[in-house]
């Protein structure tokens, strides 16, 4: 009986497959799922079967209309895998547009390629690759292949819309599991899940079709909310020679503890180098502080990918003589180097850049980073330890704020990393503007920039002089902008803070009509468009980060301008910030402040026209002009 179900499920899905062959004429696409589309899934099948802790196969199927030359990107085959994976009966087919086979591709067509970035050292990662494509509009590509896992972490998971701008005809995922193996799954809110049991295995199936392309809306959030999707977790796991156990996120901090045993132990020479280091220290901090200084002046980052030093690292012992290591290793190094100087530390496992970790579902899948955190009685120091140039406890806006799991030798305990409030995210500027008989205008701006804006400005602190200045004439509105000073500096380098200072002449400050002359009295930090209102938006969307510009500029006329007409005082509120300018003039001066603080969270996509008329009133009001007269 269970071979015979096994039979007739994979012989009836691969005789939907051979009908399907029938019907790639991409003149039979509905019509709604080539509105907005560059490209249509036309079906996708995939077949996962989880056999033990440690092994399972999938077999794969996609085929794809691509409408016109936007999607040929989806023409394209990439699969990754390892040693412990092998992929197998690799085969491509292209179609006409009429749904005739023009050409099979086999394995050996192919291309077999490491996965090896610019910063990784260590990695046993490959890709399979093949690009067809075809000159003529609309054309089908069909891939499909197999491949073997030999050591399990993570499962399959599925999503029903690929991207931005496909549409999706349809597609199916079946995962079968047998008997005594457990697994936790998180659907999208009313996905259907089939099931059934014969013999001791389980068959999960779920199945999305006609589902319109999305096109990508300003600030969005993602297609999770237009897509079906499921994700697979294992409760027990083998890979590497390792088992464990993630069905919670203690038990998965405490497979990471075990791991990490007995991994932070230094040389002899290294521990004396840390005592002489500390030696005048007087606090807990002052020593954090000497240490975190010498990780980031004697090692560098490289990732390294092999096997389970995915996940474990490097010993502390060898990156004291290599002087290079991944997050891991790094992080574990910095944990050593306090280890000996008294001062108790945790690993962190974070999500950079990515959703949080979700408090009812854990899953090697959601975590892609590891970073260092110092608790103490009073708060906790987190550091970023592949960083060369963060100060001691700034850890980059992509990892605050969100559910993180500390390692603990009792396992793992979701905490949480700080917020990096409106106010810490700051810009501060001070400009002076002295405006000759001639119209020259001589500008002089003083900048501060804090937090997240510190990160956005560090490249102006660590790129060549050249290329900052480059990129400061890019930014300047005026095409005669004579650049006479350009310093960026980070005064104190225990605070992530950088200092700015530009000056600059030009000529085309003034706009001339009749007798008059107008001056755009924002010439700093304005908003130069408005983002289009979305008719009928269906995503949520976020506002970056959080910050708090403040900016004055004071304007010196000559003798003999006089100032006729000023803007009045500007005020703006709603719940996605504030904005305030104001406009005074003091006998040949004018002085210009203007403030803009922004919340960042997620909004229901019934608000975003909401934001752009907020947005619109900040625009107008950037754009203001006071009126000069001799």
């Amino acid at each position: 009986m269970q071979k015979y179900f096994l039979l007739t499920l994979f012989t009836g899905l691969m005789s939907l497959a051979a009908q399907s062959q029938n019907n790639y004429d991409a003149s039979k696409i509905p019509d709604n799922l080539k509105q907005d589309a560059v490209a249509v899934v036309r079906n996708e099948e995939q077949i996962y079967e989880y056999k033990t802790i440690g092994s399972g196969t999938i077999k794969y199927k996609i085929v794809i209309t691509v409408l016109n030359k936007a999607g040929d990107a989806y023409a394209e085959f990439t699969e990754v895998y390892d040693r412990f994976s092998n992929i197998y009966n690799l085969k491509g087919i292209l179609y006409d547009a009429t749904g005739k086979k023009i050409k099979d591709y086999k394995s050996s067509d192919f291309l077999d390629h490491s996965l090896v970035s610019n910063y990784t050292i260590f990695q046993d990662d490959r890709v399979k690759l093949l690009n067809i494509s075809n000159t003529t509009y609309p054309y089908t590509v069909e891939y499909s292949y197999s491949q073997d896992f030999n050591g399990i972490l993570t499962l399959p998971s599925w999503k029903s819309l690929k991207g931005y701008h496909i549409a999706t005809e349809k597609s199916s995922y079946v995962f079968q599991k047998n008997a005594g193996l457990n697994v936790r799954f998180l659907t999208s809110e009313g996905l259907k899940t089939d099931s059934t049991t014969v013999n001791n295995k389980t068959t999960y199936s779920w199945v999305a079709n006609n589902i319109p392309a999305t096109i990508h809306e300003p600030l969005s959030v993602g297609t999770d909310q237009l897509s079906a999707w499921v994700k697979i977790a294992p409760n027990q796991f083998e890979f590497d020679s390792s088992k464990g156990d993630l069905s919670t996120w203690n038990n998965l901090g405490a497979w990471i503890s075990k791991l990490n045993e007995n991994g932070d132990v230094l040389p002899p020479a290294t521990k004396t180098i840390v005592q002489n280091l500390i030696k005048d220290a007087k606090t807990d901090r002052e020593k954090i502080q000497i240490l975190y200084n010498h990780l980031q002046q004697n090692t560098r980052y490289v990732s390294v990918q092999l096997g389970i030093g995915g996940f474990k690292p490097i010993l502390a012992e060898k990156v004291a003589q290599v002087n290079y290591g991944d997050c891991k290793a790094l992080s574990n190094y910095m944990k050593a180097l306090l280890k000996e100087a008294g001062i108790q530390s945790n690993l962190i496992v974070i999500g950079n850049g990515m959703p949080e970790l979700n408090k009812m579902y854990s899953s090697i899948g959601q975590a892609n980073h590891m970073i260092l955190a110092v608790p103490s009685a009073k708060d906790t120091t987190f550091l970023e330890c592949t960083s060369q140039n963060y100060p001691m406890g700034y850890i980059g806006y992509s990892n605050s704020d969100r559910n993180v799991l500390m390692v603990t030798e009792n396992g793992g305990k979701l905490i949480r990393t700080p917020k990096y409030q409106s106010k810490d995210n700051y810009q501060l500027s001070k400009t002076s503007v002295l405006l000759t008989e001639d119209g020259t205008a001589n500008i002089s701006t003083k900048s501060s920039y804090g937090n997240a804006q510190y990160e956005d400005n560090l490249p102006n602190l660590l790129s060549e002089p050249t290329e900052v200045r480059k990129r400061i004439l890019q930014s300047l509105d005026f095409a005669d902008a004579e650049l006479q000073q350009v310093k960026f500096e980070q005064n104190d380098k225990k605070l992530p803070i950088v200092n700015g200072e530009i000056k600059y002449i030009t000529k085309q400050l003034l706009t001339k009509g009749g007798d008059k002359m107008f001056l755009v009295i924002n010439q700093i930090n304005r908003k130069e468009s408005v983002p289009e209102k979305v008719t009928n938006r269906k995503t949520s969307f976020a506002i970056p980060f959080d910050y708090n510009d403040e900016d004055e500029i004071i304007y010196t006329l000559p003798a003999g301008l006089k100032v006729d007409f000023l803007p009045k005082d500007v005020k703006l509120t709603s719940e996605f910030g504030e904005y305030t300018a104001s406009f005074v003039a003091n006998g040949n001066t004018i002085t210009y402040k203007r403030t803009q603080t922004m919340n960042s969270k997620t909004y229901p996509a019934s608000k975003y026209n909401e934001y752009v008329d907020f947005y619109k009133k900040i625009y107008q009001a950037d754009k203001v002009k006071a009126v000069l007269s001799k």
